[in-house]
């Protein structure tokens, strides 16, 4: 099952020198049944692509909480067993948590599929984004707008030999 684990360039670097993403339990996103009931799509790839969207969203999370990390969105994809995952079908279709899943270990790097990570055109739409989140959750219209600039940008593959240039 294709797994996408939300992050941070820093978090990036640690677990590529670390050799492992963790330690676990690891909140995560993946196509879940109620990712796959609520976008009404049997497209495996536009459902990973929804599952990578959520991802990329927590990623801009991490780095609301973390002002003095790179304002670039974060998220490694992997590939795990299925038994691997968890996910809580009685939270499937809230829309708060679609695609949401958690691993209860640490994920070897080499399970790595691929980096996906904002280009630097991104980083000022998504330091605006971070700044705005905490007003967008509170309802506010005008810093949602802005949390939503965010997602204009579409975040970059990299394939896992890339990372050591993207870490510096």
């Amino acid at each position: 099952m294709r797994v996408y684990i939300p992050t941070t360039l820093p978090g990036l670097a640690e677990a590529y020198k670390a050799g492992i993403v963790g330690p676990g339990p690891l909140d995560a996103f993946a196509v879940t049944p109620g990712l796959r009931e609520w976008y009404v799509s049997d497209d495996l790839e536009e459902l990973e692509y929804a599952a990578l969207t959520r991802a990329a969203q927590a990623s801009l999370r991490l780095l609301a909480v973390h002002p003095d990390v790179p304002r670039r969105r974060v998220v490694i994809a992997v590939d795990v067993a299925d038994n691997a995952v968890r996910h809580d079908p009685d939270r499937g279709l809230d829309p708060a948590a679609l695609g949401e899943v958690r691993l209860e270990r640490e994920v070897p790097m080499a399970k790595a599929a691929a980096v996906h990570v904002d280009g630097p055109e991104a980083e000022e739409d998504v330091t605006a984004a971070a700044a705005a989140l905490g007003a967008a959750d509170a309802g506010d219209d005008d810093a949602q707008f802005t949390v939503d600039g965010a997602e204009d940008h579409e975040l970059l593959w990299y394939a896992t030999q890339e990372i050591p240039n993207l870490i510096g």
